[in-house]
C-alpha cells in the first residue's frame, strides 16, 4: 500500500511517498515559492539524480497536481498511475483540545481545524490548503490528519493550566498545548525499543532541538509535561525565538520603544534567540564555529542555549521523581556533539556519564552516547515524523475493515 505524506506551509509543500509493505520511501520532495511564477519543485528518488523544475505555481491545488505528475512521470516517477496512492496523511500543527489522536478527514474535522485557526494562524490555514488541494486532485482517496499537539493531550491539569483566571481557559481555551508531539512520540518509542525495555516503565526526557526546540517529560509512554505552551514561543531558547521570559517585558517594551503589539510579537518570534544574542546567526553550526574562533557573543549564546536545555531536563527529572533516559533528536540534537556534551556535563548529579568517543560519532542510527554503567542512558535518536504520520494513516484506513 502506498501512502503520500504531505506537510503544507503557506508558500511551500513537502512530500514523501511510502510503500507501507516495508515502510520504504519511494520518493520525496518539496515545492517552494508557491504563489510565484518561479516556483521550484525538487523531486528525489534514492539512487537517481535529483530532479528540479521551475514553473508557475500560484496555489496549492496546482502544487499537488505537479507533485502527482512527477510521481507518475514516465522518466522520473515511481508510480504508473495516481490511483496507486491509497491514502494521504497530513501534518497539522494545532489540534487544540478537540483532537487527542490522529483522525480520518471528514467535513466535521475540517470545520474543527478551521475553528482552531486562531490558535495557529501561521500554520493551520496552510495545512487546510494542503487538505483541500489533495481533495481537488484525489477526490476519492481517504485523507488523515496527525496533530503535533495530540501527543500532549495526556498532560494533567497541573501541567497544562496557567495560573491566570480560569475564565480565560473556560472561554478561550488558553492553556499549554505543546508541540513537536509527533517527534517526541516517535523517538520515545524508538528509544524503548533500542533499550529493550517496556515504554510503560520508562521515565524519559525527550529533547527535540532544531530551529524550534522543546523538551518533553514522558512518563510511561505518555506526555506528562512539555516546554512549549499555548504557542511554540514558550520554553527553550531557540534559533530566533526567545523562549521563556517575564510577560511584563511585553508592555514595558511597547511603552519604552513605541512598538506595536505585532512588532513585539515579531521580535520575540523572529528576531530573538540565538540570532539576537550571538548577533551572527540562528544556525548552531555557525554559532559553534564562531565560539571556537573566540567570538564572545557566540559563546554567550551557546551558554544560554545549553543552560536552558539542562535546566528543563533537571526540572522534568524532579517532576517525574527520577529519569531513565535522555533523548536528543532533530537537526541540532542529532548533529551537534558540542551541544550534547555541554548539556550532559551539568547532569552528573543525575548519574549521567557521557562517553566522549560515542558522542563524537556521526551516524543516522539510534545510538547510546553514555558510558556502560551510566545511571541514566543518553541516546541520539533520529526523528522521523513523516513515517509516524504514514503509520497512523495506514492504521486509520485499515480500522474500518476490521
Amino acid at each position: 500500500m502506498n501512502i503520500l505524506v504531505i506537510n503544507a506551509g503557506s508558500s511551500s509543500l513537502k512530500y514523501q511517498l511510502y510503500d507501507m509493505d516495508d515502510e520504504s520511501v519511494l520518493a520525496s520532495g518539496r515545492v517552494e515559492r508557491i504563489g510565484m511564477d518561479s516556483s521550484i519543485l525538487t523531486h528525489e528518488v534514492e539512487g537517481r539524480p535529483e530532479v528540479r523544475e521551475v514553473s508557475e505555481i500560484l496555489e496549492h491545488t496546482t502544487a499537488v497536481r505537479k507533485v502527482l505528475d512527477m510521481l507518475t512521470h514516465r522518466k522520473f516517477g515511481v508510480l504508473k498511475a495516481i490511483d496507486e496512492i491509497q491514502a494521504v496523511g497530513h501534518r497539522i500543527v494545532h489540534g487544540g483540545e478537540s483532537f487527542h489522536e490522529s483522525v480520518l478527514i471528514d467535513e466535521n474535522v475540517k470545520l474543527e481545524i478551521k475553528r482552531l485557526f486562531d490558535l495557529a494562524p501561521l500554520h493551520n490555514p496552510a495545512h487546510m490548503m494542503g487538505i483541500l488541494a489533495v481533495e481537488a486532485n484525489l477526490p476519492d482517496v481517504p485523507q488523515a490528519v496527525v496533530f503535533d499537539t495530540a501527543f500532549h493531550q495526556t498532560m494533567p491539569k497541573s501541567s497544562y493550566l496557567y495560573a491566570i483566571p480560569m475564565v480565560l481557559y473556560k472561554k478561550h481555551k488558553i492553556r499549554r498545548y505543546g508541540f513537536h508531539g509527533t517527534s517526541h512520540d516517535y523517538v520515545s518509542k524508538k528509544a524503548a525499543q533500542f533499550l529493550n525495555k517496556p515504554l510503560s516503565e520508562l521515565k524519559i526526557v525527550s529533547c527535540h532541538i532544531g530551529n524550534g526546540a522543546s523538551c518533553t517529560a514522558i512518563l510511561g509512554g505518555k506526555s506528562f509535561d512539555t516546554s512549549m505552551g499555548m504557542t511554540p514561543l514558550e520554553g527553550l531558547m531557540m534559533g530566533t525565538r526567545s523562549g521563556d521570559l517575564d510577560p511584563a517585558i511585553v508592555p514595558y517594551t511597547i511603552n519604552k520603544e513605541d512598538l506595536t503589539l505585532n512588532e513585539v510579537n515579531s521580535m520575540l518570534n523572529k528576531h530573538s534567540g540565538l540570532m539576537a544574542i550571538s548577533g551572527i546567526s540562528s544556525d548552531m553550526r555557525e554559532i559553534v564555529q564562531a565560539m571556537e574562533e573566540g567570538n564572545e557573543s557566540a559563546a554567550l549564546a551557546f551558554d544560554m542555549y545549553t543552560y536552558r536545555i539542562r535546566k528543563y531536563i533537571g526540572a522534568y527529572a524532579a517532576a517525574m521523581n527520577g529519569i531513565d533516559a535522555i533523548l536528543f533528536t532533530a537537526g541540532v540534537g542529532e548533529n551537534s556533539a558540542p551541544l550534547r556534551k555541554r548539556v550532559c556535563e551539568g547532569l552528573t548529579f543525575l548519574g549521567v556519564e557521557l562517553d566522549d568517543e560515542r558522542n563524537a560519532v556521526r551516524s543516522g542510527e539510534t545510538r547510546l552516547i553514555t558510558k556502560d554503567g551510566s545511571m541514566v542512558d543518553v541516546l541520539v535518536v533520529p526523528t522521523n515524523e513523516e513515517l509516524l504520520i504514514a503509520r497512523d494513516t495506514f492504521r486509520l484506513i485499515q480500522e474500518p475493515a476490521q
